[in-house]
């Protein structure tokens, strides 16, 4: 089949946003259009994802997941250097992403509430789904 034959047989351009044929309803377009998330928050939700797209940052909410734990305790699960550790969990707590808490000299930190423990447990599930099952987590993404 040659790039031509893919090509619609209108005259109008690639970059042409309308529709030359009207699949939907108007009133479906407008529904759909008042339902959308505000750019505010479509911007703070692509910030949480683009935090979860780091693989560190990924190991330490899962640690976080499982207990709530120090920068040293962090550092040593994951064999980071602490400073590093302390990086990324400045971003996560920007991002509200976990939360401290300071006992003495000692902060630890835990994810911030129940919201990111399910947003972590489906998002492992929804990887793990398509691994073969000797790939998979021990525990499994049902916590």
């Amino acid at each position: 089949m040659a790039i031509t034959d893919l090509q619609p047989s209108t005259s109008a351009s690639v970059t042409d946003e309308s529709c030359d044929v009207f699949h939907g309803s108007t009133q479906q377009v407008r529904e759909v259009r008042q339902a959308l998330i505000p750019a505010e928050s479509a911007s703070a939700l692509a910030e949480t994802f683009r935090a979860l797209g780091d693989p560190t940052r990924v190991r330490i909410l899962d640690a976080l997941s499982r207990a709530e734990l120090c920068v040293c305790d962090i550092a040593t699960l994951l064999s980071l250097g602490e400073s590093a550790v302390s990086h990324q969990l400045r971003l996560l707590r920007s991002l509200r992403l976990v939360r401290s808490r300071r006992a003495g000299r000692m902060v630890f930190y835990a994810l911030d509430d129940a919201h990111i423990l399910r947003l972590f447990a489906q998002g492992l599930e929804h990887v793990e789904e398509a691994m073969p099952v000797s790939r998979r987590s021990p525990t499994g993404a049902g916590r």
